[in-house]
């Protein structure tokens, strides 16, 4: 039996750089909401993590999807840094 892929939506550069800020979103708000070492661990695994998916996108496209991407990655960064 084969394994089969239960996405309705094929990955992309740019749907994995989402996919990937949307994760940071939520361990970010992760972090504030319940700042211990290892939420903000987590967080910045996820932002490490999305950095490299935004980047490889913005190598593929210049869309107003891989700039909001950024944009919003940059605002949690800072969120984080502020909890730091």
């Amino acid at each position: 039996m084969t394994k089969t892929d239960s996405s309705l939506q094929s990955q992309n550069p740019i749907s994995s750089a989402q996919n990937s800020v949307d994760n940071v979103h939520q361990a970010v708000k992760h972090a504030l909401s319940h700042p211990t070492a290892q939420t903000t661990e987590d967080a910045q695994n996820a932002i490490s993590k999305a950095g490299n998916a935004v980047s490889q996108a913005s190598a593929q496209s210049d869309s107003p999807a891989v700039q909001q991407a950024m944009e919003s990655l940059d605002e949690d960064k800072e969120r984080l840094a502020n909890l730091e």
